[in-house]
């Protein structure tokens, strides 16, 4: 025990590089984690948004009814002595009756036109029921549909009574004559507001309301019985809209203290500061402000509607705090219909809050209708109070002083940003929204404070959609609208932030924008290369969202130069902003013809071409976004921009391989919008294929006869591509190898319930994907993927030149490659996006080319569906029609669903096509059409003839990109990102994660120092689902990753139980050949490489989740597997299927080899090519090919990032040794050739001065100084080695040999363990081994064999 703990604190240095290491894992980069691979590239859900007055109103009329008969108090009332007795600051006592009422009538619409002074207000003096009525009728008649406000004033008549009557008078003032609410209601309509001060006002609500459901009720009956005399009569308004305030209770009288107005209720309503400061020095505390009395109060200096005098601010606070209480307290909706709809309203209302304050401290309580909830104990009134008594305070000494009164403001303002900005920095979360967001919107009107205000209202809105849709709904926006009329330069910055983020969350504010010109405003920050590029980013995004599909906002900016604008900043160093310049242009020519010619002019595609190979893939696919709308919408078809468009569709056909598939489906895309362009042409193409693809057979393994399994091939099932990523996840393991084979078979084409559906070995999985893919009625395919397939490699291996009609070199056909190309790829959304086009047209072609030939083809009587007993052996590859009996694929063309003329089965609609719902207008085009002509005056009257596809193809095929990258603008992008926030859930499983690995690395030390002296103690064993042919250890925990011909499945060799097992999707005449862990220090993600050259990125595996594809491209482009070598393809496929085991050199070829630096993030990929491809992972893109100069195939590979030397091992013998600084010529500084044939493995030893070890298939190991020319060490091992793998920690080497053993090296070629028998199951001897491979840090050995065990060996039991 002892010598452990020596060993573990022994070498100190050992330790340091030990620390060393565990920090290293913090600077290593991470792979494949950014955004675009980790969420699902589509935009966000649309928030519904409210804010957004649909009806604004105006309160147009005014009835003001005043029943006071001064000098004559009602029978009912008892008044006290004395009482109140101010009307409208008047004392009607003070002068003659008559005169007392005009002038308090006067006075009473002076006190409204405060408010709303472009009403037209009526005074109604001591009414009878006839001039109530007459004057009613008459507003409400010029009203039309706008508000009516009716006021009353019963001071001088009897209270309201019970069944629902407010009193007027007769003619000669002898009697009280009552009045029904009934009556009123009929002759003020709807909308209407009524104000009632009097006592016992409540009654009239209730009474109001009833009413109002009376009339419903009457409705209701009418509607139903014709005959009701209400039937005849026109419908009168709903009394719903209708808005009521009254003074008091049911049961409550009015106050009467002398020291208050009479007409205190409208006093509030109507000239509430006056009220509010006599109020506050009524009250016990005014006390502490001495000097301060009533006469004082009228002396305040300014206007009420000049914010910069005393008595202004104090009236702008007032509006501040009543708007805010109402925001706080009032539901949404309710705060948008009176506080933001009607401006008399919303002013009655805020003055209605403080009516409840004052009143209910004289036992009144005001009653709304709509009710409100209590706002009277609100904290924001102690706020009020402060500002008052600020304001009260210094009144003495501005009276003093006379005119020059200009005191310091209120500290209000800058109080309550000061509350808000708390908020801001100190909340949590997931919180209730800001009290102070209503009054940040009074501050914007104020100079002084503005900065400040948008500062922080940009924080604020930078929480996220809800943060802007609570800031709309306060009504920020017509003030945000106003301001782009400022010409300050320090507000820009804020402003187009603000405005980001609105738009991200509302993009509908555009035609606000463009109508107030507020896009001129952005247009200028665009322009000003004194911006930092941030800000530009966010004035581009605006302008992109402005001409999106509007297309008043694209003659807009074109008219303020946008294009000429952004192609100067193309080139900008801030990638974000490149991004969205490119996706600006792309929206402002789209099917806007002005823009495109503009767009010539400038020669934009041919400035976009650089951005096609920009470093960031996003910017990449905003590229291929912009020149995809370039050429997919001109009408007119001139020579010059066909030119145009072949040049263009060229220079996108390069992007072909580009690593990222975000990139190649935004290609499937543009090219969609060329294809449906040139129809005509594209479907002369399609046909020559089609027809070429019938005459010539491919020798694949896909279609040959094999020994061994002497079935025709028209039985064996369809490809099992599967649909969508989804629906190749969910296939967990199936029971068995053999199952699971079939399984996946069946997976065929026509998922959504043809025949195939019913077949038993079908999984339901399949079509749960599939159903948002294949055409609108997710009818079949015409072709297939295999026929595409065959197509694809008949295209590239077929002297195809022959072909009459078109030069087989023409950019239509050269496009139809590529598209054969990406209906191939390995990323299924790609792929499945490149089948609609393909079928799109195919489908055209076939429909228009032989109507005829296809009614009358006899082959077509088969196409009934097959019955389910078939076994799913006829898997009917395209539209329901059997496989032909030739050993080729069966033909397109026979597969061409009839017109609905035959019986289809009653399941499925007739077929339409993928693209574009209509039935295609080629129909109506003879076959020789010239390129530019309208085709027949049919079409030409629908408009120009692809105009009704090409609107449905490009809204059937988008990619969601564009909303994606908006989605970055509505989320925080001042937050600090979770994985750098130390206390968050992200960090703290990081620094888990890394401080696992030290211990893993810490320990395995340990055991390798001591030296390991056996290594077969059997620790693991198990029956894998397939043979394996690839084993991967996880480097710090305890799963190991094993791959058979095309799934994949992991177990936990601790435990002994098997984690997962996924389908990896490579088609089926190609296998995986090698794998690699990406990330493996922290959130580890499997690399598989597939013998086609395809390379697939999966996550999610191996846990409880659904393994999910993050990526996927072509590595090697041109390792189709039919090129390998062999002429006779019969023997060659023989050979493949005997075993993987056999000695490769006979094989067709080595796959694809890979080598993973996760320092650097380059993956070096090889095989049976002649090139070393190096693909840079966070660019997503090849960055080197460096040639081997061999003619044989490549077939191992290890790198060293800080010699930056490739090591190569090939199947010729030679091991070449490449410094990729170095131009492709000399390059190549070292070749080995004392290895005479096939090398297995070349390894490169990671120290400084590491050496080379390379092993050949003949059991040589040879050990080269990358300096010198000769070997300085040779090592004997075992004849016909299949597999070998070298300890990277412990200097050991073990091979597997087709002789059914494993033995164990050491550095020095000493066996030091031979392993012939598994361990347990009476000692059954190893099967042949296929592949084998060592931990990369403990003294493990996973070895795979023929015979589908997969067992894993350890040094000694008490060493682990």
């Amino acid at each position: 025990m002892k010598m452990d703990s020596d060993l573990l604190h022994s070498p100190a240095v050992g330790l340091t590089e030990e620390e060393e290491a565990d920090m290293n894992d913090w600077k290593l980069p991470l792979t494949f984690m950014k955004k675009r691979h980790l969420e699902k590239i589509e935009g966000s859900k649309a928030l519904a948004q409210t804010w957004r007055m649909k009806d604004r109103m105006k309160t147009v009329s005014v009835a003001l009814v005043l029943c006071l008969n001064v000098g004559v108090d009602p029978p009912d009332v008892v008044k006290t002595s004395p009482c109140a007795r101010l009307e409208c600051w008047i004392d009607p006592l003070s002068m003659s009756p008559q005169k007392a009422l005009e002038t308090i009538g006067a006075n009473l619409q002076k006190q409204y036109e405060n408010w709303q002074p472009r009403a037209r207000y009526k005074q109604s003096l001591d009414p009878t029921v006839d001039e109530v009525k007459k004057l009613c009728t008459s507003l409400r008649r010029n009203a039309k549909e706008e508000r009516v406000l009716f006021h009353y004033n019963g001071h001088g008549v009897p209270r309201p009574t019970v069944n629902g009557e407010i009193w007027v008078f007769n003619k000669n003032y002898t009697q009280y004559i009552p009045l029904s609410i009934y009556d009123l209601q009929t002759w003020m309509g709807s909308p209407s507001i009524f104000v009632y001060d009097c006592s016992n006002a409540g009654i009239i609500v209730k009474s109001f309301k009833q009413f109002a459901l009376q009339r419903e009720q009457e409705l209701e009956v009418a509607a139903i019985n014709p005959s009701h005399p209400l039937a005849q009569m026109p419908l009168p308004p709903s009394m719903k809209n209708c808005i009521q305030l009254a003074a008091c209770e049911a049961n409550e009288l009015l106050p009467m203290n002398p020291d208050l107005p009479a007409d205190l209720f409208t006093s509030c309503l109507t000239t509430p500061i006056k009220i509010a400061l006599r109020w506050f020095c009524m009250q016990k505390s005014a006390k502490l402000v001495p000097g301060v009395t009533l006469d004082l109060i009228e002396k305040i200096p300014g206007r009420l509607n000049d914010r910069r005098t005393p008595l202004g601010e104090l009236n702008w606070i007032f509006t501040a705090i009543t708007d805010t209480i109402a925001w706080n307290v009032l539901p949404r909706d309710l705060f948008q219909k009176l506080f933001r709809q009607d401006l008399l309203v919303a002013s009655l209302f805020r003055n209605f809050l403080l009516a409840e304050r004052i009143m209910r401290s004289y036992n009144c309580t005001p009653v709304s209708s709509p009710r409100l909830p209590p706002t009277y104990m609100h904290a924001m009134w102690q706020a009020w109070d402060l500002a008052v008594d600020i304001c009260l305070s210094q009144l003495p000494t501005i009276i003093e002083e006379g005119t020059a009164f200009r005191v310091s403001t209120s500290p209000f303002f800058a109080e309550q940003l000061t509350a808000f900005q708390v908020w801001l920095t100190m909340g949590v979360e997931n919180r209730n929204p800001p009290e102070q967001l209503p009054i940040v919107l009074q501050v914007l009107l104020s100079q002084v404070h503005r900065l400040r205000a948008l500062d922080l209202l940009g924080l604020f809105l930078d929480l996220g959609p809800w943060a802007v849709s609570l800031a709309l709904s306060v009504g920020i926006f017509p003030y945000v609208l106003k301001l782009l009329q400022s010409s300050a330069r320090e507000l820009r910055p804020l402003l187009v932030f603000i405005w980001a983020k609105i738009l991200a969350v509302d993009s509908s504010c555009q035609a606000d924008l463009v109508k107030d010109n507020g896009h001129k405003y952005f247009l200028s920050v665009l322009a000003d290369s004194y911006m930092p590029a941030e800000h530009r980013t966010m004035a581009v995004f605006i302008l992109a969202v402005i001409v999106n599909n509007y297309n008043t906002g694209q003659e807009a900016c074109l008219q303020g130069n946008l294009i000429a604008n952004c192609l100067e900043q193309l080139s900008d160093p801030h990638p974000l902003l490149r991004q969205w310049v490119a996706i600006c242009l792309g929206r402002i020519w789209q099917n806007f013809e002005p823009a495109r010619w503009c767009g010539v002019r400038d020669s934009a595609h041919e400035k976009l071409y650089t951005l096609l190979s920009d470093p960031i893939p996003e910017v990449r696919c905003a590229a291929v976004f912009a020149l995809g709308t370039f050429v997919g919408n001109s009408a007119e078809r001139t020579d010059h921009s066909t030119t145009i468009d072949h040049n263009v569709a060229m220079m996108l056909a390069q992007l072909i391989n580009d690593g990222s598939p975000v990139v190649r489906k935004e290609l499937v895309v543009a090219l969609s919008h060329l294809v449906v362009q040139y129809e005509s042409n594209f479907c002369t193409v399609a046909l020559q294929f089609i027809e070429e693809e019938k005459n010539y057979a491919v020798p694949s393994p896909a279609n040959t006869a094999e020994p061994g399994n002497m079935t025709p091939v028209r039985d064996s099932p369809a490809i099992p591509r599967l649909r969508s990523v989804n629906s190749y996840t969910n296939i967990r393991a199936v029971t068995t190898a053999r199952n699971l084979n079939k399984s996946l078979q069946n997976l065929n084409l026509n998922e959504e319930g043809g025949p195939a559906a019913l077949s038993p070995g079908n999984l339901s999985t399949s079509s749960s994907a599939s159903s948002t893919l294949g055409s609108p009625d997710n009818d079949e395919y015409i072709l297939s993927f295999e026929t595409i397939d065959k197509m694809r490699r008949v295209s590239s291996y077929s002297s195809l030149n022959s072909l009459i009609g078109v030069s087989f070199n023409s950019v239509y056909t050269q496009i139809w490659r590529v598209l054969l190309h990406l209906a191939a790829d390995p990323f299924p959304e790609v792929s499945d996006l490149a089948m609609k086009v393909l079928n799109s047209i195919a489908y055209k072609a076939t429909m228009n080319a032989r109507p005829q030939r296809i009614l009358d083809s006899g082959s077509l009587t088969q196409s009934a569906p097959a019955s389910p007993t078939s076994k799913g052996t006829h898997i009917h590859q395209a539209g329901g029609s059997p496989p032909m009996p030739s050993t080729s694929s069966s033909s397109l063309t026979n597969e061409v669903p009839k017109p609905p003329v035959r019986e289809q089965p009653a399941t499925r609609p007739p077929y339409t096509p993928t693209l574009g719902g209509q039935a295609p207008h080629s129909h109506q085009f003879p076959r020789t059409r010239k390129m530019f002509d309208k085709g027949p005056e049919q079409a030409a009257e629908d408009g120009e003839e692809p105009g009704g596809h090409r609107n449905y193809v490009s809204l059937a095929l988008q990619t969601g990109l564009c909303d994606w990258s908006a989605k970055y603008f509505a989320q925080p992008v001042m937050k600090i990102p979770e994985e750098h926030d130390l206390e968050s859930q992200v960090r703290m499983e990081r620094q888990w994660r890394f401080l696992r690995n030290a211990r893993v690395r810490r320990q395995s030390r340990v055991i390798t120092q001591k030296g390991i002296s056996r290594l077969d103690d059997q620790i693991f064993i198990n029956r894998n689902p397939g043979v394996p042919s690839v084993v991967k250890f996880h480097p710090f925990n305890s799963c190991i990753a094993v791959a058979d011909k095309d799934s994949i499945c992991f177990w936990d060799w601790e435990k002994g139980e098997r984690l997962d097992y996924f389908y990896n999707g490579n088609p089926r005449y190609t296998r995986i050949t090698a794998m690699e862990y990406l990330n493996g220090h922290d959130c580890s993600l499997l690399l598989t490489a597939t013998d086609d050259g395809a390379l697939r990125v999966w996550k999610n595996f191996a846990d409880q989740k659904n393994p999910e594809m993050v990526t996927a491209w072509q590595g090697l482009s041109d390792m189709l597997p039919t090129t390998r070598g062999q002429p006779s393809s019969s023997t060659h496929s023989l050979a493949r299927r005997v075993s993987i085991y056999l000695d490769r050199s006979k094989q067709g070829g080595a796959g694809m080899v890979v080598d993973w630096e996760q320092e650097t993030g380059l993956l070096m990929t090889s095989g049976d090519v002649r090139v070393i491809r190096i693909w840079d992972t966070d660019r997503e893109m090849k960055v080197q090919d460096i040639p081997t100069g061999a003619d044989s195939c490549v077939t191992s590979l290890s790198s060293d990032s800080q010699r930056s030397l490739i090591v190569a091992g090939l199947g010729d013998g030679s091991v070449r040794v490449f410094d990729r600084r170095m131009g492709p010529s000399e390059c190549r500084v070292m070749t080995y050739r004392e290895h005479g044939a096939w090398v297995v493995k070349a390894h490169l030893q990671k120290e400084t001065d590491g050496n080379i070890i390379s092993v050949s298939v003949n059991g040589d190991v040879r050990f080269f100084e990358p300096r010198t020319p000769d070997s300085i060490n040779v090592l004997q091992t075992v004849k016909g080695l299949t597999a070998l793998d070298i300890h990277p920690q412990a200097n050991l080497f073990a091979c597997g040999s087709m002789n059914q053993f494993i033995a164990v090296y050491n550095a020095n070629g000493d066996v030091i363990s031979n392993i012939k028998y598994y361990d347990g199951f009476m000692g059954q001897r190893i099967g042949a081994i296929s592949c084998l491979a060592f931990h990369p840090y403990w003294p493990h050995l996973a070895v795979g064999s023929n015979d589908y065990y997969m067992s894993i060996y350890s040094a000694e039991k008490r060493l682990r």
